[in-house]
């Protein structure tokens, strides 16, 4: 018998077209291609403001695009910071696997670190994560802590499958399985305080033609870890290894409407030294995309975290 041929996915991109007059987003897609052999994949993203001022990256959730930050963009700009948003393979302008087996909690962060460390080398970031956001970005700074210089955590949680995730969760977990429709932008709506206008849902609705499009967003809640053998399990308790000593400042910004990651902030807080003494907020009325009920709140506690920083080395 013949060798068995390297598997290569196959993978669906989204037409142009369906990003054109976006309601509040004007910003030109950057492409970077991450992955290993047989799963490199197109990432897109937005890189604005002056490049070598302090970059913040923006890391979305799920089922969400870096368009969930376009009211969060204009102020950290008006405050000269850089701002990186990355869509997520899967999500955004990005490629889109078509199997559901194709994406996995390892893979996913083997993508974002090729593009955060390898393509945009960056360093002295400020994180700012939510959602998936904070279970890819937490690794991230976990395993790369000499490119970040704070976080700002929103509604997330890096979690090892020792706790019980909630009922909430299951619930959604087996939506996202089952579900005959996956409505994305009426689950962002629901997850919001906010009312989005038509054409507000209709963007969050354009990375996806059609139901094909959607493996990464249905697959993304079954890779969280709930059990204590799960395959991710181990690194998460490692990345908390690293987590637990890290003293650059750590702030947290919840929502206080938020069923499932409610009380998430509480753990940071405690189990994190950075955590110790920041200005955390409770943010009032604000649901699980605090991007869109407090971006406002969300942008001033970025620049003012930044304000704080020392002033970045010029090579």
């Amino acid at each position: 018998m013949g060798e068995r041929p390297p598997y290569e996915m196959r993978t669906l991109r989204t037409p142009d077209e369906r990003f054109e007059d976006l309601p509040g987003w004007g910003w030109e897609p950057h492409y970077a291609e991450v992955g290993e052999d047989g799963a490199r994949v197109r990432m897109a993203f937005i890189d604005e403001g002056p490049a070598h001022a302090r970059p913040v990256l923006l890391l979305h959730g799920e089922p969400s695009w870096s368009y969930l930050y376009r009211k969060m963009v204009p102020p950290l700009l008006g405050a000269g910071l850089r701002v990186i948003a990355p869509d997520l393979i899967g999500f955004g302008r990005s490629d889109k696997p078509a199997a559901l087996e194709d994406y996995t909690y390892a893979r996913h962060l083997r993508w974002l670190t090729d593009l955060v460390v390898g393509h945009l080398e960056l360093r002295d970031a400020v994180l700012f994560c939510q959602d998936w956001g904070g279970l890819l970005g937490l690794r991230l700074v976990a395993e790369h802590p000499e490119r970040f210089a704070a976080v700002v955590a929103s509604n997330t949680m890096l979690p090892t499958g020792d706790h019980d995730p909630g009922e909430a969760f299951r619930a959604w977990r087996e939506f996202s399985r089952t579900a005959k429709g996956f409505d994305v932008g009426r689950i962002i709506d629901g997850g919001s305080t906010v009312e989005l206008s038509q054409a507000e849902l209709a963007a969050y609705d354009a990375p996806f033609p059609d139901d094909s499009y959607k493996a990464g967003a249905r697959q993304f809640p079954s890779l969280v870890p709930i059990t204590p053998d799960d395959p991710e399990a181990a690194p998460n308790r490692a990345a908390w290894e690293v987590l637990s000593r890290w003293e650059k400042p750590f702030v947290c910004a919840f929502g206080d409407s938020d069923p499932i990651t409610g009380g998430a902030d509480r753990v940071l807080r405690k189990l994190i030294p950075g955590a110790a003494g920041q200005p955390h907020v409770r943010i009032e009325g604000a649901a699980h995309f605090s991007q869109e009920d407090a971006s406002e709140s969300l942008a001033r506690v970025l620049i003012e975290l930044a304000a704080g920083l020392p002033e970045l080395s010029v090579d």
